[in-house]
């Protein structure tokens, strides 16, 4: 078999993974290397294009692509690294922040995504929600499997949803999944604006349901502020390799919807989880929603605290003049 349009230097074998409802295993995609996330944007713009157009003709993809996307042998670069831990506020160790595996895992979701079989467009997709479940830490120098798969489509209010799942772990000195097995999983969800797939999506039961709508916001006592310049998105744009044009400036985040630029939601996030700091452990789930885009220049109002519970940390992030939530989540050790 040929590789997966859109995706150059891979190639397409019977794979281990998300079982096909058939029962058959997923076609994997074995990428020679994390791809750059410039060039797969500018294949997203197209395969936007070029979904449009299949809508419009009744033949556009309404279901998943049952494939797998994997890259062996990633490591994480030092420079990069310590870049990441001095803007997101994370001590200066070899360990990897949980964002920052985000970071390095992200670019192998976005192949997938705009992949000629994936049937949402990646131009316009919003970031609604993340989950990262880490079992252990990762460290710098360790050689890292990456595998990303698509699921749960479903309808929104507003359009259509996917998650979008990624797991990462390490390898062996023979390129070898180690014992630990899957060491970091992360699922994103994102929401396609305005897009009502002809099938209503996946099979699944429980995808056929809207999401829910969320109680009114109440601002809750602020343990701090973050003041995000304009250039916030650019900054962490330089150490994610994420130049989403929505992120970069006025000038590129206009025709895209937005008066000016947006503060990256993961660089909100990973700020929360970083002001958890060494109490969350090596080991924590970690959950993220992404309410209302911080315009840039912006200033959020943050708490970050013990939950009621005292299972673990919750933090919000919000407008102080306009009562505006901008993200919530937790940070729970295991």
């Amino acid at each position: 078999m040929t590789a997966t349009p859109g995706t150059p230097g891979g190639r397409v074998t019977a794979g281990e993974g998300r079982q096909a409802a058939a029962g058959d295993a997923p076609a994997r995609v074995e990428l020679a290397a994390v791809p750059g996330l410039g060039a797969l944007y500018a294949r997203g713009v197209a395969a936007s294009a070029r979904l449009a157009a299949l809508s419009r003709a009744g033949r556009a993809p309404s279901r998943l692509p049952d494939v797998e996307y994997v890259v062996h042998g990633v490591v994480a670069d030092a420079d990069r690294l310590t870049a990441y831990q001095h803007l997101l506020g994370e001590t200066a160790s070899d360990a990897l922040p949980a964002g920052y595996v985000h970071v390095l895992a992200f670019p192998v979701a976005t192949a997938l995504m705009v992949a000629g079989d994936f049937p949402l467009p990646l131009a316009g997709m919003v970031h609604l929600a993340n989950r990262v479940e880490q079992h252990r830490a990762l460290r710098l120098g360790e050689r890292l499997t990456v595998r990303a798969r698509a699921q749960h489509l479903r309808p929104h209010r507003s359009g259509t949803q996917v998650d979008l799942v990624t797991e990462v772990g390490g390898e062996g000195a023979d390129g070898v999944a180690g014992t630990d097995g899957v060491v970091w999983r992360g699922v994103s969800t994102y929401l396609a604006k305005g897009v009502r797939l002809a099938t209503g999506g996946d099979d699944d039961a429980a995808a056929s349901a809207p999401a829910p709508r969320r109680e009114a916001f109440v601002a809750p006592t602020p343990t701090g502020r973050w003041t995000l310049a304009a250039d916030a998105g650019r900054r962490y744009a330089a150490v994610s390799g994420d130049r989403n044009p929505i992120h970069l400036s006025a000038l590129t985040a206009r025709p895209l919807g937005f008066p000016r630029a947006i503060a990256h939601g993961m660089d909100t996030a990973a700020r929360a989880l970083a002001a958890v700091g060494p109490a969350r452990g090596e080991s924590f789930t970690w959950t993220a929603e992404f309410a209302r885009a911080v315009l840039l220049p912006g200033t959020v109002t943050v708490r970050v605290a013990p939950d009621d519970g005292g299972s673990g940390y919750a933090y919000t992030g919000w407008d102080a003049r306009s009562g505006t939530l901008h993200l919530s989540g937790t940070v729970v050790p295991s």
